[in-house]
């Protein structure tokens, strides 16, 4: 439901079957309303149409067609969301990439996406020489102020003409494509379509789910990186619902209380940003009253932080559990199952959204009783159209009937609602950040002292898990903590580094020379009830 003038109206959804069709329909319906804002430009609906018609007729203009991909390299702004509805409207696809990556795995993303676009935000400006160099044949366009001797975003797009590009575009193609680390330490490119993401929309009217309500006078807040699902999807969800979207190119505490003092009402967190705001020191000194609600996920939340963020701020709280492969949200725990004294269901994941299946599952894929652990699926229309060019791995990891295998391990109570207690997968969540020991151990193993290694979560205040590199060195050789994390450093993205390097004269193994992770684990882990935290 959205409001206009006090006056109670429903929202469209069946004229927003596309990305593209969003700021077409609100470009007729709410023209002058502001749609983005950014440092403080105003970008209004109308506007929003007309630059994304432009983006689109630009790309057609440089040989982009349909179903090609395009990428983009940074952190967020206004001028990203103009790319990203122009793409849709040309019917190609986005590439965004988390900023935090090194920028050998940009490259490596753009190369595996066969892009001729690349389109970079100035945080990444300093590597433009870098990504010339690591993708000859790809077209640089810088975006804000632009760099020198690189074609400026401003001026590419105003290229273009401002009218409808009028491409057919049906919900079932693909138009975003996220990339999420694989077991082999390559990542993998996950094909989302129009529908995947849009296609739950009308779920909130169906299940009379308040927290899934927006209202025509709601400000979202974009902070959350746009290579997540939590940070494009969450944004997607401001747009589709025609409200004012305010973006910040990165989570900064000071500057995400400054946008909630100033009248964000809504926004998405994970739990290490919300951790942060709650540590700031003016964070008890804001005035909440017109925030509604703070939507959370993407990694696992302390009781303890859950409860006191519920008691400072005051406002409905939702937990989200879902994945990229799934389109973000697959199961919710609703605001009032959050409680500032704690409660059981807020140690959970919450109960399935509308439509979706969920089973507890064991090896031999035989469906588990309540209560019992075994691995996470899930049935879902916003199950991926598949990995891109993997198509092995994505039949490993959706059945013929269309169930998803998480990798996570959990179990679904007496009442349906779902709790996290461990991965089958070695994955470590830092931050939100999903990291792959593999990743990290080929990092490390180039190291010439390096005989052995294998990498770890452990668990940590601040960020849930850290990493951590348990390394066996070669006979004399020495190598000291500092060294080990040096060498990484120039191979991977800072947020996947070792925190801290143990050193053993050897790795535990089974029988068949399989190294032990979780033998490796267990000390660090202990008598905790979850093997996430």
């Amino acid at each position: 439901m959205g409001q206009v003038d006090n006056v109670v109206s429903e929202i469209d959804y069946d004229a927003m079957p596309t990305l593209g069709d969003i700021p077409r329909h609100y470009a007729r319906t709410r023209p002058g309303k502001i749609a983005s804002v950014y440092e403080g430009r105003e970008t209004d609906w109308a506007e929003l149409d007309r630059r994304s018609n432009r983006v689109a007729h630009a790309l057609i203009a440089a040989g982009v067609s349909k179903g090609e991909r395009v990428a983009f390299a940074g952190k967020g702004s206004d001028e990203f969301f103009e790319l990203y509805f122009g793409v849709a409207k040309a019917g190609a696809v986005m590439v965004p990439t988390i900023w935090r990556l090194a920028a050998p795995e940009i490259a490596h993303i753009a190369t595996d996406s066969e892009v001729r676009l690349l389109f970079v935000a100035p945080d990444q400006f300093e590597r433009l020489e870098t990504f010339k160099g690591l993708l000859p044949q790809v077209r640089m366009i810088t975006l804000e102020d632009g760099a020198a001797g690189y074609e400026r975003f401003a001026d590419w797009r105003e290229a273009g003409d401002d009218s409808d590009p009028a491409i057919a575009v049906e919900p079932s193609e693909v138009c975003l494509q996220l990339y999420t680390s694989g077991t082999t330490g390559l990542p993998k490119g996950v094909m989302l379509s129009h529908y995947n993401i849009l296609g739950s929309r009308e779920i909130a009217e169906d299940a009379d789910m308040d927290w899934a309500r927006w209202e025509a006078d709601d400000v979202n807040l974009v902070a959350m990186p746009l290579g997540h699902v939590g940070g494009v999807g969450a944004a997607a969800m401001g747009y589709l619902n025609g409200v004012r979207n305010i973006i910040q190119p990165e989570f900064v505490p000071d500057k995400v209380l400054e946008a909630l003092a100033a009248g964000v009402n809504r926004l998405f967190l994970v739990p290490t940003a919300l951790h942060m705001l709650l540590l700031h020191p003016r964070v008890r000194e804001v005035d909440y009253s017109r925030l509604r609600y703070i939507l959370y996920g993407a990694s696992p939340i302390a009781l303890e932080l859950l409860k006191e963020a519920t008691e400072v701020f005051g406002c409905g709280f939702c937990q989200q559990y879902g994945a990229t492969e799934t389109s973000g949200t697959i199961a919710y725990l609703p605001p009032q199952d959050h409680d500032p004294q704690g409660n059981k269901r807020m140690r959970g994941a919450g109960k399935p959204m509308p439509r979706i299946k969920l089973r507890i599952v064991d090896a031999e894929r035989n469906v588990l009783p309540a209560n019992t652990v075994g691995e996470i699926q899930v049935l879902s229309g916003s199950t991926m159209a598949g990995y891109w060019k993997r198509e092995a791995a994505t039949a490993e990891a959706v059945s013929a009937d269309g169930w998803f295998s998480t990798g996570d391990a959990g179990y679904l109570d007496e009442d349906g609602y779902l709790y996290i207690a461990d991965r089958f997968s070695d994955m470590i969540c830092s931050g939100a950040e999903n990291i792959y020991p593999n990743e990290v151990e080929n990092a490390i193993y180039g190291h010439p002292a390096v005989l052995e290694v294998a990498v770890i979560g452990v668990p940590d205040a601040k960020w849930g898990e850290t990493v951590k590199a348990v390394v066996v060195l070669k006979p004399g050789a020495e190598a000291s903590e500092e060294d080990i994390i040096a060498h990484a450093r120039e191979r991977i993205g800072g947020f996947k580094l070792p925190k801290s390097v143990d050193f053993m004269a050897a790795l535990p193994r089974n029988a068949t020379g399989k190294v032990l992770r979780r033998t490796l684990r267990e000390p660090y882990w202990g008598e905790r009830e979850r093997k996430v935290n």
